[in-house]
């Protein structure tokens, strides 16, 4: 494994029943860098982020996450997954929340600290909602809540992050704030995985991108792979969304 490969992906398929999700993926991703995951709905995005984090299984291949199983790494790796995956009813405040990122470096029984409180209330600073400290999750707007679970990620210091559809429902004022926290996060040398959807901003916000539909159309650097060319092959009868990309 390349010193710069966070990840390696050798042949990856996985069926959903008799329908194919994902065919013969092969890909690897590299340190420092933010990574656009671009595809129309079912193209398998969201099971491309489960099979790595090993949240289900696969038909056929090989994954490894920093040249490990993903078990023994698991500390390293942050998850924001969609919003409707949530449950928007648990009792738990904000800061409830965001302490859940210390968690991993946490021994059985062992409590929080003053260092994880810490580390929390930084994480909460940096997101701007350090006054919603008190709040019940579920009282949150769309954008509220999806600066809460980025801050859990950054309470969890993670090396590597996964961003499912972070951007949606949210103000652009967080969608700045988001972005611009995930630049500082690149040049520290972590690495991120987000799942988007408008065309239109995926130049101005990554770096490198993955264009994915049931198999892998393309990844590499935006300049070089998020080309017209590529953009319909991965959305084949859906051609009229090119009308969305700046030229």
């Amino acid at each position: 494994m390349s010193k710069k490969h966070v990840i390696e992906i050798d042949g990856l398929s996985i069926n959903y029943g008799n329908k194919r999700v994902l065919t013969n993926i092969h890909m690897d991703i590299e340190a420092g860098h933010i990574y656009g995951v671009i595809g129309p709905n079912g193209a398998g995005k969201s099971t491309l982020f489960k099979s790595i984090l090993g949240l289900i299984e696969y038909n056929s291949g090989k994954i490894t996450v920093y040249n490990n199983q993903i078990e023994e790494v698991r500390k390293k790796i942050a998850y924001v997954p969609q919003k409707d995956e949530i449950d928007w009813r648990f009792p738990a405040t904000v800061n409830d929340i965001v302490l859940m990122g210390r968690y991993p470096y946490k021994k059985l029984f062992s409590r929080i600290n003053k260092e994880d409180k810490e580390i929390a209330n930084n994480a909460l600073k940096e997101m701007g909602i350090e006054d919603l400290k008190d709040r019940q999750i579920g009282a949150l707007s769309g954008g509220q809540q999806q600066r809460v679970f980025i801050a859990r990620a950054l309470a969890q210091k993670a090396d590597l992050f996964f961003l499912d559809e972070p951007f949606v429902g949210i103000d652009i004022t967080t969608e700045n704030r988001i972005i611009e926290i995930m630049r500082k996060l690149a040049l520290k040398g972590k690495t991120l995985l987000v799942v988007h959807h408008d065309l239109s901003t995926v130049k101005e916000y990554f770096d490198k991108v993955i264009l994915l539909n049931q198999r892998l159309i393309n990844y590499g650097d935006t300049d070089l792979v998020f080309t017209n060319k590529n953009i319909a092959e991965t959305y084949r009868s859906q051609l009229t969304i090119l009308q969305q990309i700046k030229a």
